[in-house]
């Protein structure tokens, strides 16, 4: 019977030239676990115990690498005593130390143990403590990361050191089947981690270049920042505030060469390539004629140096000289706002 059942599961082992092997270098699972168990005892007929029996256990144990398992295991089994006039039953609870070696690690996972432990034996108002030994062949059958279907076949010698529970021997064979399963406990080290997806933001809520209009309704994303937009988020005017010339002089002052640097790395990003007009304005001192003429020098020189700094956008000057006023000429401050140069964009 024992034969017979050993004989069955390595025919399950020889599949393992069959199924796809986990390699060392890919291995990676160290893991502890719990392994609970419930089993089937074949008494050897030294026991006068015809019937068969059962019990339960619970096992301990670390995965060493691709091959090995160590467990400790407790047990408690139970089965009649059929000698003549005997009414009560054999009782043995006991611990092993078990070494499993799998051949190969997948989803089906066969394997052979060998263990080595101590078993109290009771029967009939006697007992005794032996040692016991096991060989067997079992599999185990992954359901999921972090539980596994478990069985095996062992045969199980005890002795019981001269304690003669019966009388003329002290040595006992016996079969016994475990069905269980084993918990890992952790994660599967190399399972892919399964995070919700994150839900897309709401565009309505969401100004990414903070021009006044959400991103749902933007046509025109990265906005350069002070540009006057449309209801679309398009540019459609920007005044660039502080860019001065020399006195009655289209010559840039090198605080309005650091200004169009930004100005023309902001154009150079900015995705729209449309055509833009350069108008110049300045106030209303010396004569319109003079200023028209000074207002198209200026945006000239204001077009010549964006278009230097790699602006690819079509440039067209224009002087507008003081036709256009934004604020009161009559005040320095009004007529230091009035001289001026914007960026039109065309289209928009």
């Amino acid at each position: 019977m024992i034969k017979k059942h050993i004989l069955a599961l390595a025919s399950l082992a020889s599949l393992s030239g069959m199924l796809p092997v986990v390699h060392a270098e890919e291995f990676t699972d160290n893991r502890w676990y719990i392994a609970p168990f419930g089993s089937y005892v074949k008494p050897g007929g030294d026991r006068d115990a015809n019937n068969p029996g059962y019990g339960a256990g619970m096992g301990i144990g670390k995965i060493l690498n691709e091959h090995m398992n160590v467990e400790l295991r407790g047990f408690y089994n139970g089965f009649d005593d059929d000698r003549a006039g005997r009414t009560g039953q054999w009782d043995l609870a006991g611990g092993t130390a078990d070494l499993q070696y799998y051949f190969f690690r997948n989803k089906f996972s066969p394997y052979a143990v060998l263990a080595a432990g101590a078993m109290n034996s009771y029967v009939g108002g006697n007992s005794g403590v032996g040692v016991i030994g096991e060989a067997g062949l079992g599999f185990t059958y992954e359901l999921h990361d972090n539980f596994l279907i478990r069985s095996d076949v062992r045969y199980r010698y005890n002795n019981n050191l001269n304690a003669q529970l019966i009388s003329g021997t002290d040595e006992f064979h016996d079969m016994t089947v475990n069905v269980g399963f084993v918990v890992p406990l952790g994660p599967k080290p190399g399972a892919p981690v399964v995070e919700p997806p994150t839900p897309e933001p709401d565009c309505s809520t969401l100004d990414s270049d903070s021009d006044g209009v959400n991103d749902c309704l933007d046509k025109c994303p990265g906005t350069i920042n002070g540009s006057q937009i449309d209801d679309q988020g398009c540019p459609i005017k920007l005044e660039i505030k502080g860019v001065n010339f020399r006195y009655d002089s289209a010559e840039l002052t090198p605080e309005a060469m650091g200004i169009l640097d930004g100005v023309a790395e902001s154009l150079i990003n900015f995705p729209q390539k449309n055509d833009i007009e350069v108008a110049g304005h300045t106030s209303s001192e010396g004569t319109s004629r003079h200023n028209l003429r000074l207002s198209q020098r200026r945006s000239q020189s204001v077009a010549d140096y964006l278009s230097q700094k790699g602006v690819t956008n079509r440039l067209t000057a224009r002087g507008y000289g003081e036709d256009q006023p934004i604020a009161d000429n009559g005040t320095e401050e009004g007529r230091e706002r009035n001289r001026r140069v914007e960026l039109v964009w065309s289209g928009n």
